[in-house]
């Protein structure tokens, strides 16, 4: 029988077909579950927890699983470069479904059942990878850096201006033009 802070057991569940039950879970989530768990410059932060609000509900040959998933993130701004962090409250459904029959194939949608216990790791995993941020951002409104002097723009202004460039110089003549 599986143990551990994200597998929950779902024989009594199970007996009575549309049986619904809560689930609140609190999981940390170490390296081995989110292994890799970097999406561009973010990340889940060492030591941090899953926080799990599920309802889980049977029906024939599996149960139903649907709630939030939540987790904190940390990463580097696109355009400036400096510290993010963030929360991720991801809206999770999944089905949960027993093994089938010898010789018939496998529902690559669903996870498995396994001896009457599921086993929310993959589903928290893949939710939060699913949903870190590609491009982060400290601020909508970031100026980012001066690509000349390097200055961050959002605390100072630089006086660089930006470099032609040659391939539409021919163009340039028509900026001068009333």
């Amino acid at each position: 029988m599986a143990v551990g802070p994200l597998v929950v057991h779902v024989a009594r569940l199970r007996r009575s077909l549309g049986t619904i039950e809560r689930e609140e879970l609190t999981a940390p989530l170490d390296s081995e579950m989110l292994a890799p768990a970097t999406v561009a410059d973010c990340t889940v932060p060492d030591g941090a927890a899953a926080e799990c609000a599920l309802v889980l509900e049977s029906y024939p040959g599996g149960v139903m699983v649907t709630g939030t998933v939540a987790a904190p993130w940390v990463g580097v701004c696109r355009r400036c470069t400096v510290p993010v962090a963030g929360r991720l409250d991801i809206s999770v459904k999944e089905r949960f479904c027993d093994p089938p029959p010898r010789g018939e194939p496998e529902d690559e949608e669903a996870y498995p059942i396994v001896d009457e216990a599921i086993d929310l790791g993959p589903l928290v995993h893949e939710a939060i990878l699913g949903e870190l941020p590609m491009a982060p951002l400290c601020r909508d409104d970031c100026q980012g850096l001066c690509a000349s002097c390097g200055v961050d723009r959002n605390e100072e202004q630089c006086s660089c201006v930006a470099p032609l460039d040659p391939r539409w110089a021919s163009l340039d003549v028509l900026r001068s033009t009333p």
